[in-house]
């Protein structure tokens, strides 16, 4: 499918784990309604992925303040998914992480979100903002030794919640507080009027 930005999100029902019990009709649609960050990673028990569920957990209220659902999806079954969860930080395990971990197993949901590697049976490090309607807005894949953003993942948030208030889009580097413009010419010269643009000094 490769492009998924401003394309309904492929939907599914798989087991997930959902609060430390698996349940089996795990789906998206149970979250229309709210925005969702629908994550893939490559395998439990590795090395670079603890240290993006876990800072996906730190930042876990933040999402939660913004109506936000964080997703975390891997090809591994759900009893690993448990017995990582069970296994303590300093020993390698996300312990503590309170976010639904989806199995898929069977790879369809990799497959479908183009990001499965077939000749290694694991995802790339996809990431998805999926708005309220169940459309993706946002897209980036990682190859596997790059750990991505959380922040990143945050501010793009915030610029789809400011553009869906507002009615302003998002110029580059845009951050939470900072001034954007209406999608015009006049827009556009009036944000440059207010924002200081350094030159180079000849």
């Amino acid at each position: 499918m490769g492009l998924l930005v401003g394309k309904h999100a492929p939907d599914f029902k798989a087991k997930a784990v959902v609060n430390g019990q698996i349940v089996n009709d795990f789906s998206l649609l149970h979250f229309r309604g709210q925005n969702v960050i629908l994550f893939f990673y490559p395998l439990d028990f590795t090395f670079v992925c603890p240290t993006e569920l876990h800072a996906f957990q730190e930042k876990l209220e933040e999402f939660e303040k913004r109506n936000a659902q964080i997703i975390g999806c891997s090809v591994d079954s759900c009893y690993s998914h448990l017995a990582w969860l069970n296994t303590p930080k300093s020993k390698g395990g996300i312990e503590g992480i309170d976010y639904p971990l989806i199995s898929d197993l069977n790879k369809t949901i990799a497959h479908d979100y183009d990001v499965l590697i077939p000749h290694e049976g694991i995802a790339f490090r996809g990431l998805f903002l999926i708005d309220k309607e169940g459309i993706v807005r946002h897209q980036v894949i990682n190859d596997l030794p790059l750990g991505r953003s959380v922040d990143e993942a945050l501010r793009i948030l915030d610029a789809l919640l400011y553009f869906e208030k507002n009615g302003e889009v998002c110029p580059a580097n845009w951050q939470h507080g900072q001034k954007a413009f209406k999608p015009s010419n006049e827009g556009l010269e009036e944000y440059f009027a207010t924002v200081p643009v350094s030159r180079p000094k000849i």
